[in-house]
């Protein structure tokens, strides 16, 4: 099976299920990966660092082509005790006390960009309010200035499509490596601005912070960036354009909502299960085991499928089906274990003001044209999402 097809990629659903019903840790395309797809081995594999490695994702975020790979000292790619440390430097910058900070601005900037929306004309969504909404919420976060968003759409989308590169697609390699020399460009001079000059941001809060009097060295802090930036946004521009997408299918979940804002933290979980942004983490297997019943040898590269396992049967009744009070929270599509989303509360508090915003200016929201998807291993959503809107 190839996960990158059209027509998988179009409705990936079918495909993982015949996957957990007769082969549920087999090899996939591209690349050969072992995809484990039901949720217990899921579980399985994220609860267990020590033979099952985060080493694996240097194979879809550092191929050998990409010379000073943005991701390289992320804590996405690092075990313990690594891990710990760097999580334990970044994690105080995601707390309740940062929230609530955070609301009042994301709520403005969501309630801006739905009144610029121009109803009754086909508009590309994406351009037009689900991706701004997350970059600025980045921006702010980061300090950045406001000249680089333009460029961070063209960031996300050549950092998050690096496992999609056939070997031989030499143009496609340097335009990614382009991108990342253009991007390490401005986020080391970034930071060079906030060593001269700190901030009531992010960026400066990390250049201070200390664990045992030890600081982020340089490459750490621009992988974090880095991967703040680009994981950031993607997964909360696709959460949103799933729950666009979904109440665009399902008009009595729209009125339900657009009655009563209250279930707008119930949608957004069930969103986040049927139709999760982040479909994929790569992982490696340090030593012989045995999982699904399949004998793995050591250095296996893994895919360990979290859309799938939010959609097993065996964990969810009626998997299929899309339940606005299904209980919560949904927490497997933020991974599982160590390397749980630092982000998960805030991707969460930018899709429930989005849909707010949204859906206090216009009545329903029909589809206009066909959606182009993404390619990628690890993150699934459109590139485009024609629709127009219907004030109300």
């Amino acid at each position: 099976m190839n996960l990158l097809a059209p027509e998988v990629r179009a409705n990936p659903y079918p495909y993982y299920a015949e996957l957990r019903r007769t082969a549920p840790v087999s090899q996939v395309d591209p690349g050969g990966f072992w995809a484990v797809t039901r949720f217990d081995d899921v579980v399985a594999v994220l609860k267990n660092p020590q033979l099952f490695s985060s080493e694996g994702m240097r194979r879809v975020t550092c191929p050998p082509w990409l010379e000073d790979a943005p991701f390289a000292h992320a804590m996405i790619v690092h075990d313990p005790p690594v891990h710990g440390r760097l999580r334990a430097l970044v994690s105080r910058a995601f707390g309740p006390t940062a929230l609530s900070r955070m609301e009042p601005w994301v709520r403005v900037l969501a309630e801006s960009l739905a009144d610029r929306l121009v109803a009754g004309q086909t508009v590309d969504l994406i351009e037009a309010f689900t991706r701004p909404l997350p970059s600025g919420v980045m921006r702010e976060l980061l300090g950045l200035d406001v000249s680089l968003q333009p460029f961070f759409a063209r960031w996300a989308d050549d950092l998050t499509s690096t496992s999609s590169v056939a070997p031989g697609d030499t143009e496609r390699m340097e335009q990614i490596r382009s991108t990342v020399r253009v991007a390490r460009g401005h986020l080391s001079q970034v930071l060079a601005d906030r060593r001269r000059a700190p901030g009531e941001d992010m960026v400066s809060e990390l250049l201070s912070a200390r664990v045992d009097g030890q600081a982020l060295t340089d490459e750490e802090l621009l992988s974090f960036l880095f991967m703040l930036l680009i994981a950031g946004m993607e997964t909360t521009i696709h959460l949103l354009n799933h729950a666009v997408r979904l109440l665009m299918e399902r008009p009595d979940v729209l009125g339900r909502a657009r009655a009563d804002r209250s279930v707008l933290p119930k949608l957004v979980e069930e969103v986040l299960r049927y139709e999760p942004p982040v479909h994929g983490l790569m992982r490696i297997s340090k030593e012989e085991t045995e999982l699904g019943g399949v004998r793995l040898p050591a250095g296996s590269w893994m895919l360990v499928l979290l859309a799938s396992a939010s959609r097993d049967e065996a964990r969810f009744p009626g998997a299929d089906q899309f339940d606005l009070d299904r209980p919560g929270p949904q927490n497997m599509p933020f991974g599982h274990g160590i390397h749980f989303c630092l982000g998960a509360s805030l991707a969460r508090l930018e899709a429930r003001l989005g849909l707010e915003a949204l859906l206090s200016r216009f009545s329903s929201i029909l589809p206009r044209g066909p959606v182009a998807w993404n390619l990628s291993l690890s993150v699934r959503g459109p590139r485009v999402l024609p629709v127009e809107l219907v004030p109300g």
